[in-house]
């Protein structure tokens, strides 16, 4: 199994373009988007190249393959210009070694809120802006940071899940943070 994972493209356009360069370039099963998909939010700058309607129109031409939960910048405006379902909080998937992956975007769950798991599943998440792929507790928490604005000093980045192997990298193949499942 190959996952792609994308969070918080917040309505750039430039940036939603790189991600989709890259995914297609992953061979990722799916593209996995946790959620600030199309809004920049009110805490943040409009980015460069911010276009909702064209990030909305790239995305879309993927509407089969993307897995995708509601962000706090997330309405139901924006699921209006999407193909694919958006407005849910939170989705689990079943990973071939029997662990769970529970998506959210990390404004309602998260490591320090988390839904009734067991030990070995993940939460992946973004939110935060901030790559992180760790054990915390019982679980792993998993954050490909952030594509559009990346904090704390770190590059633009993105998740994938390969075989067993989790990784948040940049746009240039550094790798930022990795666990095995």
């Amino acid at each position: 199994m190959k996952l792609f994972f994308a969070s918080d493209l917040h309505g750039s356009l430039e940036a939603t373009e790189r991600v989709l360069e890259h995914y297609r370039q992953s061979g990722a099963e799916h593209l996995v988007v946790l959620g600030d998909v199309l809004n920049h939010g009110p805490r943040n700058p409009v980015p460069e190249s911010y276009n909702p309607p064209k990030v909305a129109e790239l995305l879309n031409e993927h509407k089969a393959s993307i897995i995708a939960v509601r962000g706090n910048c997330d309405s139901e405006v924006d699921q209006m210009l999407l193909e694919f379902p958006m407005m849910s909080d939170y989705a689990w998937v079943m990973l071939p070694t029997g662990q769970r992956l529970f998506l959210t975007h990390g404004h309602l769950y998260n490591g320090e809120k988390r839904p009734a798991l067991k030990r070995g599943d993940v939460i992946a998440h973004g939110h935060t802006h901030i790559p992180v792929a760790e054990w915390q507790g019982e679980q792993i928490i998993f954050n490909p940071g952030s594509i559009t604005f990346p904090r704390n000093g770190y590059a633009a980045s993105y998740g994938l899940l390969k075989d067993d192997q989790l990784s948040v990298m940049t746009f240039d193949g550094e790798v930022l943070a990795s666990i095995t499942l």
